[in-house]
């Protein structure tokens, strides 16, 4: 019977030993799965075309810029990632008052860039509080800039010098952004298009309308004057050609007749009998018709003949 129970004994010890050992590899591989999670986690990529910016209680302590696998402290170091190429950053529309006192609504972009993260970490802290302040310092420049141009420069860019203002905005402004060491540079700022306030639209358009009625009216005018001035011409023109060749026309009817009459004579003059018996038939012809009634005496030449006498 003690034989029985010290084998029992054993056998428990056996057991419960085993479970230990059960428990203490499990305790292990959780440790080792925790250690390996932990350091996958704190494992991270650094890709092309951005900075991986690592910071330990909000102080930037290191930048990662070039691709490939790095690591941070776990629970202490944070990553934050910033793009190395340039963004557009579509600015809301400011209004400006213009040199020649009218009010617009310019609409700007702007092409920006990160020059230093870490400065740009600690002061403007994100993208969007940077791209913020940049807008800002655009408007607040713009409107002084373009409130020394007049309205028709600003919106014919063939009279104005607004590829200038350009450049001075983005000098102006990059100075501004060095100033407060926010670790951004504008690259360029475009203006996109201008606008009147609704308020204004109307006005300004029917000034516009007017002016080019106005306008279509002296081309109407000029058009008008141009036509009588032509058509005066052509009328003279035509009264000159026709007049010369009527006088033309009448020469050479002048110079027929003669040549007729030179022609007639010379062929009257071979035969005179003949040619007064010819005038004197042409005289009928032009007196008598049907109903014509001639009382000739019996000496009449034209009674002799109708009678018959002919010498």
């Amino acid at each position: 019977m003690a034989d029985d129970n010290n084998v029992f004994d054993m056998s428990e010890k056996q057991s419960g030993g085993s479970w230990t050992r059960w428990i203490r590899t499990a305790i292990i591989i959780v440790v080792l799965l925790f250690l390996l999670v932990v350091g996958i986690m704190n494992i991270f990529i650094v890709e092309q075309g951005e900075y991986k910016v690592v910071t330990q209680f909000g102080e930037v302590v290191r930048i990662e810029e070039q691709p490939g696998l790095s690591a941070k402290i776990p629970f202490i170091q944070q990553v934050a990632s910033l793009p190395k190429y340039q963004m557009n950053y579509d600015i809301t529309s400011a209004e400006i008052n213009t040199l020649d006192k009218k009010r617009v609504l310019v609409d700007n972009y702007a092409v920006w860039r990160v020059e230093s993260p870490q400065a740009m970490i600690a002061n403007a802290r994100t993208i969007e509080n940077a791209e913020s302040i940049m807008a800002n310092y655009i408007n607040s420049v713009i409107r002084s800039e373009l409130g020394r141009l007049n309205f028709e420069e600003i919106i014919n860019e063939d009279d104005s010098a607004r590829g200038d203002v350009n450049e001075m905005v983005s000098s102006r402004v990059n100075e501004l952004l060095e100033g407060g060491n926010y670790g951004i540079v504008l690259t360029d700022v475009r203006m996109k298009r201008t606008d009147l306030p609704e308020d204004n639209e109307k006005a300004v358009y029917q000034r516009m309308i007017s002016e080019r009625e106005s306008t279509a009216q002296e081309y109407l005018s000029e058009g008008d004057a141009e036509a009588n001035r032509i058509r005066a011409n052509t009328d003279k023109e035509v009264t000159e050609m026709v007049s010369a060749a009527e006088a033309d026309a009448e020469e050479i009817i002048g110079e027929g007749e003669g040549e007729a009459a030179e022609i007639y004579n010379s062929a009257f003059s071979q035969d005179p009998e003949f040619y007064e018996m010819y005038k004197t038939l042409q005289t009928y012809e032009t007196t008598i018709d049907d109903e014509t009634v001639i009382v000739l005496p019996s000496d009449s030449p034209y009674a002799r003949i109708l009678m018959g006498y002919v010498d």
